[in-house]
């Protein structure tokens, strides 16, 4: 088994599951709700009778009440499609050991792909930097896993950022809705980033942004006389950090809230992952936030 798949993670994981909160379009029976009316699981109303329906459908009760012909309409429950992007670029490589963010991506994309295919929903991957890097097409049989989870371990940091161009692609690529999980640091433009969002939402997915983050870029615990180097670029900065910690501090709160509302108003699920907490834990507590909204 991958060194990607951690028992504790995956225990968590599928004791919670990941359901669909939204309509998705499947292409066999399963748990989630689905767009399409059929005639079985759960009734949701009537609709007049045309030629070529089935006589075993027609609501008799009803016809004795109103003397036309009616049948009963019922929701059929599909499975989902789950799409992982995995962020590849650059400035993925920060952190050391459990603590980078790369690698911390990899082992949320493959605990999700996990829990998800043992579900029996079908799971593809995405890779990118500043374009695609590799990709893996939907399946949910479970030599599936293994597949992503080697593609995950050959993934390597690349280029720069670029998130918005691959949501465009999975907004002409993709018909069928489902669920489009965004793995990445977000180190791109807000606007362009929170756009691209957006668009995928209009197509109909359910969207969820894992924002991966380490915890020197959240509280900027530095001290002493220190190189900063740009990950994605040639530049670098010798600067003492205490003297800029109140003026990062309040550029990376209000750069996190934008991007907070942003998702909220778009209604993305934002979910902050920081790398130096444990993944099983901030896992099961984004599945069981899942879970609670969808008995609201």
């Amino acid at each position: 088994m991958s060194e990607l798949l951690q028992p504790d993670v995956l225990a968590r994981a599928e004791a919670l599951g990941v359901k669909a909160r939204q309509l998705v379009e499947g292409l066999r029976v399963g748990d989630h709700k689905s767009p399409f009316r059929g005639f079985s699981v759960e009734f949701v109303q009537h609709r007049e009778y045309v030629p070529g329906d089935d006589i075993r459908h027609i609501d008799w009760k009803s016809y004795g009440r109103s003397e036309r012909y009616t049948v009963k309409q019922y929701e059929q429950e599909t499975n989902f499609t789950a799409h992982l992007l995995v962020d590849t670029s650059n400035s993925m490589r920060y952190g050391d050991g459990a603590e980078n963010k790369l690698e911390y991506a990899k082992l949320l994309a493959a605990s999700l792909a996990f829990t998800i295919v043992r579900q029996r929903d079908s799971v593809g991957l995405r890779t990118f930097d500043s374009d695609l890097r590799d990709e893996l097409p939907p399946s949910s049989a479970l030599p599936h896993v293994n597949a992503v989870c080697r593609k995950l371990e050959e993934a390597q940091a690349g280029q720069k950022t670029a998130i918005a161009p691959l949501l465009e692609r999975i907004t002409d690529q993709v018909s069928r809705r489902g669920i489009v999980f965004l793995i990445s640091d977000c180190f791109d433009d807000l606007d362009t980033l929170l756009n691209g969002l957006r668009q995928v939402r209009f197509r109909g997915h359910e969207v969820c942004l894992l924002h991966v983050l380490h915890r020197d870029e959240i509280d900027f615990p530095l001290d002493g006389n220190i190189r900063f180097t740009n990950l994605e670029g040639a530049d670098h900065l010798l600067a003492r950090p205490h003297l800029l910690r109140p003026a990062y501090l309040k550029v990376v709160k209000q750069y996190l809230d934008e991007l907070q509302r942003g998702c909220d108003g778009s209604r993305v699920d934002y979910v902050l992952m920081r790398t130096d907490r444990n993944l099983a834990q901030g896992l099961g507590e984004y599945l069981v936030r899942r879970l609670q909204q969808m008995r609201k």
